[in-house]
């Protein structure tokens, strides 16, 4: 892909770069030289601005659990349209999604809504605090838990910074304050007895344990139950929150991650598919810790405004679009799902091109080592996999399949084996052009 391929991405990036820090506004769909930009989208494919139609698999980052465009969803913000788009007063439809969520999981007893995920998560470790009055959390090395300094805490560590000893506690941004960081135990994701450790060192301290069953910046690995059942059994023994991230793993099934996995958190963090298409996030959880959000005695323990919270346009769409996940829609991603990272299984196999596939579900993760993934580290790129990595991920680009630039894809519910195999095709064929790149080079 070359400038002059798409005039008109490139034009407007050049625009963008007179009223935007780097022409970007989400560092995620930065690239070089410029992005693309999108005109439109219609169920499982995108159209760019230069009238070049992919299929997409990348779904806003997994928020698109039924695609561009569908029709109900449509409807139901029209609707809602009609009637206004927010008020200064709640509306029927944050109670109606609200039921719909804690109908579906156990461990939901309350729910408040928020904007964002990161904004769900912030809000899930103040309410920790609050209910616990303690000051420190702990958090997986590696994980992803949006854009809240104590949670971005050793969010992207490199060999040269891991150690020989526990986690270091790592800034993310530059002008991180000590103080966060000495407020963050880090635990390595799957290995329970080291993480055991840590949590009961700093036990009397810790508020909360934030968690993603399968951290999508960890590599897609799933959790093992061990794990979560440690996490789950401590923390229930020291007074600690336990807090699931299932902002981006709610889409495993019907009754979430924790239902795929069967561990009940105290808390539980949600955006991306509760909302339809618009920004979302939310809290869930046991009545007695989000009892720190209730007004009716005065200020609460935990107070949380929003102007936007429970707006009816997200909760309209969010109603639609969860309605329409039934256990079979869940059952029929999950079978393409398994195909998916079948055919890409096989791909490397018949190139002979050391890699695997990770992830559950209707979640697919590209990595570029034959090596065990168990955790954040082993899941860290060398520079010459970074590089293959990013080859593969443009050859897709441009035979029309979009994933993310670190090898992530998702399902919709509008594709079919179809859309499949012809991700299937493209990848082999990008896999035999690096395979004969690489023996160019030796």
């Amino acid at each position: 892909m070359t400038q002059s391929a798409h005039p008109r991405s490139s034009a407007l990036f050049e625009r963008a770069q007179n009223v935007l820090p780097g022409g970007n506004t989400r560092t995620t769909v930065f690239t070089h030289p410029h992005p693309l930009y999108a005109k439109s989208g219609r169920g499982c494919r995108l159209t760019d601005v230069d009238g070049v139609e992919r299929i997409d698999f990348i779904n806003n980052y997994t928020a698109l659990i039924h695609g561009n465009a569908h029709p109900v969803i449509a409807e139901a913000v029209r609707a809602q349209l009609e009637l206004g788009s927010c008020f200064p007063m709640p509306t029927e439809a944050e109670i109606r999604l609200a039921e719909l969520l804690c109908e579906r999981v156990k461990s939901f007893e309350r729910v408040r809504f928020t904007n964002s995920g990161s904004e769900a998560v912030m809000m899930a470790v103040k309410a920790a605090r609050a209910y616990t009055d303690r000051p420190k959390i702990a958090k997986c090395e590696g994980a992803y838990h949006g854009s809240y300094d104590f949670v971005e805490v050793s969010q992207d560590p490199t060999p040269e910074t891991w150690g020989n000893g526990p986690p270091p506690a790592l800034a993310y941004s530059k002008g991180t304050p000590r103080a966060v960081l000495d407020s963050v135990a880090v635990i390595p994701f799957n290995q329970v007895r080291e993480s055991e450790e840590i949590i009961r060192a700093h036990g009397r301290e810790l508020a909360c344990v934030v968690v993603d069953p399968m951290p999508l910046r960890g590599g897609l690995i799933p959790a093992r139950r061990e794990y979560l059942e440690m996490l789950r059994a401590v923390t229930a023994e020291l007074g600690i929150v336990l807090v699931f991230d299932e902002v981006i793993s709610f889409r495993l099934g019907y009754h979430g991650a924790q239902g795929v996995f069967g561990v009940d958190p105290d808390l539980t963090t949600l955006g991306k598919i509760i909302g339809g298409g618009f920004a979302v996030g939310a809290v869930a959880g046991r009545a007695d810790v989000m009892a720190v959000f209730d007004p009716r005695k005065g200020k609460p323990l935990a107070p949380h405004g929003g102007t936007f919270n429970a707006n009816p346009i997200t909760m309209a769409a969010g109603l639609a679009a969860m309605s329409l996940l039934t256990p079979a829609a869940f059952e029929r991603l999950g079978a393409l799902g398994e195909r998916t990272r079948a055919t890409l299984a096989r791909a490397f196999a018949r190139a002979r091109v050391p890699g695997q596939v990770a992830g559950m579900g209707s979640l697919f993760r590209i990595h570029l080592t034959a090596g065990p993934l168990v955790n954040y580290r082993s899941t860290v790129a060398t520079p010459a996999q970074k590089q293959a990595l990013s080859f593969i991920v443009k050859h897709l680009l441009d035979h029309g399949v979009l994933i993310t630039q670190t090898g992530m894809g998702n399902l919709s519910t509008p594709m079919t084996e179809a859309e499949i195999d012809d991700l299937g095709r493209v990848f082999e064929g990008a896999i035999e052009a690096l395979s004969r790149r690489q023996q160019a080079a030796e």
